[in-house]
């Protein structure tokens, strides 16, 4: 009876931290007030994910645990929606609006008409089904009848509740909302993938899409997206009237809703809500591309009904596109952290948006040679929302011959050191390691919130300690005195100790954020954490090899090499020297060792086992104690051979190695 008490304990625990931290989540990332710290945050889930470990059988798919995890897909599932997932025709004109609101008035047999007005976010249409208040399935709109089932990326997309407040009562129903790419976490992705070199996304639609679709879970995860419900398309035993009302009971379950939705007595309020968000679009941090109007009684929205797959009861009024053209009068070049060229455009001044354009961006050579856009051309800009304004491409109409071609400059523009154009790259690069322009880039990367965290650095500041010769590198910020930085300008007793402070608190940042810092090409946020997982520390990262660094899942050849050449530099093992002297943290906080029936035992398994999949019996196997490694050499005790198995099962028995099957694994640890 003692065990059996035990376990009830545990899982009135494991119910009491689930309902906590999905109460915080709520807070913190839906209503944008969290009430507990980040570290009592954390604590509390790892508390939960620890007892979920020991205890397997009280696991749950609703738990916050499971918000990243799972084995990356083969192929995405099709699932027909509960009811279809209906277009909307649009209007570009507020007559369009007006012959809309007659066409409802005539068919209602009614004067006037009371109507809800929503922006229309520029994200990706998914439905979210719950079944009694839990998240059960997933699914993106397809072609509005028959959908794919991405239930593993939607549950890394923290604003969406794995389990509703109140709603235990439904049977079923299918939520209808946007996933979106926020505009600042869009720039920064941008910013990232161009310092490493990679292709640029379009747009945020584009990022949240790409994300959306990934047959990997971590991959979505990596990319912070967010959401917004706006509709219920099926609904069991759940009376509802109106959708102002449908708005305001989403918001009571605990899902996101775009508060900035209005109900209007006339079309007249409505249309001036939708002339009011034109002009206000551009403080917002989500792309809208329009206004949703919307039949507010949900009996006169079933009358009126649908036409082929638009619903008479609503329409989208779209505003006008936020492009123009101007002259495209020289094609700048800056210098990125890994020395990267990035060609940008300077233009005759032009007004998008009601904001003047001067400067946009070319993302990389191979761009512009796709584009065909010329020095001289006349070209189209656009610009959404916050995002950097971007050169769509030329007016070939007025095009004189006078243009010229643009290559990227045989010298570093801001050190004169020679280019290198790799055949296959699609960036240029100064491989001079002293380029000034490299290194204050370096350093604007390592103190930045996503990398250490040093609030008071800004970019006018650190240029100011370089022109004083206060720093040489990012490591000589942890040896700063008072006194030297009494020498920059407008920098006081209080701004002095704040920073003092600041640079200490970064000491604390995980090995994950000081492994970002070092800006290594290639090596972002996500690639971070797989590298610190696998060798836990800066000094077995450094002896790893250029294949052994490849053979981790997720890394891949180019990452690899480029992480090995950065270990190599014998001025970056100088520069890991003095972070190391400064007491960052170069290696991962230390996991104490469990103790179980497999203690001491090494395995590795391969093939599809029975009872559970592969990425579930590993963690098994490390709660007992045992030891799971990444490839077969003759350190390995056991090789679990499963159905199907692939290239390990000859290497192990080439080295003698001891094979078992799952039932004598399972028997080993005890049944």
């Amino acid at each position: 009876m003692r065990r059996e008490d035990d376990i009830d304990r545990t899982a009135a625990r494991i119910a009491e931290l689930r309902q906590k931290i999905e109460y915080h989540n709520y807070r913190y990332y839906v209503l944008d007030a969290p009430e507990i710290s980040d570290a009592e945050y954390d604590r509390m889930l790892r508390e939960l994910l620890e007892l979920e470990r020991a205890h397997p059988e009280l696991a749950s798919p609703d738990s916050p645990t499971q918000r990243v995890g799972g084995e990356p897909l083969a192929r995405f599932q099709k699932v027909t929606h509960l009811a279809p997932m209906l277009s909307l025709a649009n209007a570009f004109s507020e007559q369009e609006v007006w012959a809309f609101h007659k066409r409802v008035c005539n068919l209602l047999d009614q004067q006037d008409v009371a109507y809800v007005t929503e922006l229309k976010i520029d994200g990706v249409a998914i439905a979210l089904t719950y079944g009694h208040g839990r998240f059960t399935r997933g699914a993106t709109r397809g072609n509005g009848l028959v959908g794919e089932d991405v239930t593993p990326n939607l549950k890394t997309v923290r604003q969406i509740p794995l389990q509703l407040r109140g709603a235990d009562h439904i049977p079923r129903m299918e939520v209808r909302g946007e996933v979106y790419l926020p505009v600042s976490a869009f720039q920064a992705l941008n910013e990232e993938r161009a310092d490493q070199g990679l292709p640029l996304f379009a747009n945020p639609r584009n990022a949240a899409a790409g994300a959306i679709r990934q047959l990997d879970p971590k991959v979505t995860a990596s990319r912070p997206l967010a959401f917004f419900a706006y509709a219920i398309g099926y609904i069991e035993d759940e009376s509802l009237q109106t959708q102002k009302q449908t708005l305001e009971r989403l918001m009571q379950w605990g899902l996101p809703v775009n508060t900035y939705f209005r109900w209007h007595a006339s079309m007249e309020e409505a249309i001036a809500f939708c002339r009011e968000w034109q002009q206000k679009r551009d403080s917002l941090n989500f792309e809208i591309d329009g206004v949703v109007i919307k039949v507010d009684n949900l009996e006169s929205q079933r009358i009126l009904g649908v036409v082929s797959r638009d619903p008479r009861w609503a329409i989208a009024y779209k505003f006008p596109g936020q492009i123009a053209a101007t002259r495209l009068k020289e094609i700048g070049v800056n210098v990125g952290r890994t020395g990267a060229l990035i060609p940008f455009a300077i233009l005759e001044p032009v007004r998008v948006g009601g904001v003047t354009i001067k400067l946009a961006t070319l993302h990389n050579q191979e761009d512009i040679r796709r584009k065909d856009i010329r020095i001289g051309d006349w070209v189209v800009v656009k610009r959404a929302g916050d995002v950097i304004p971007q050169v769509v491409g030329p007016v070939l109409e007025r095009r004189t011959g006078q243009e010229k071609i643009f290559r990227y400059p045989r010298k570093c523009p801001s050190c004169g050191h020679e280019v290198v154009h790799q055949e296959g790259e699609v960036m240029a690069y100064c491989v001079n390691r002293e380029c000034s322009a490299q290194e204050f880039e370096r350093l604007k990367h390592f103190v930045n919130q996503r990398a250490m965290d040093i609030r008071g650095l800004g970019p006018s500041t650190l240029q100011k300690m370089l022109d004083l010769d206060l720093i040489g590198d990012a490591a000589d910020l942890y040896n700063l005195k008072a006194a030297q930085l009494a020498r920059l300008p407008n920098f006081k007793e209080k701004s002095i100790r704040n920073l003092l402070a600041a640079l200490e608190e970064s000491k604390q940042r995980p090995f994950e954020n000081v492994l970002f810092a070092l800006g290594i090409r290639h090596v972002g946020e996500g690639i971070a954490t797989v590298l610190m997982e696998n060798f836990h520390n800066i000094d077995s990262l450094m002896r790893a090899s250029e294949e052994g660094i490849a053979a981790i899942p997720g890394i891949g050849p180019e990452i690899a090499r480029s992480v090995s050449e950065y270990f190599r530099d014998e001025k970056n093992k100088q520069f890991i020297e003095k972070l190391r002297k400064a007491g960052l943290k170069i290696e991962m906080k230390e996991r104490p060792a469990l103790l179980g029936p497999l203690s001491g035992k090494t395995f590795i398994i391969t093939g599809k086992l029975d009872s559970m999949p592969r990425s579930t019996a590993e963690k098994w196997i490390e709660e007992r104690g045992g030891i799971v490694l990444d490839s077969v050499s003759r350190k390995l005790g056991y090789l679990v051979v499963g159905a199907d198995p692939g290239s390990k099962l000859g290497k192990a028995r080439k080295l003698g190695i001891k094979e078992i099957t799952e039932k004598q694994l399972l028997k080993m640890a005890g049944g």
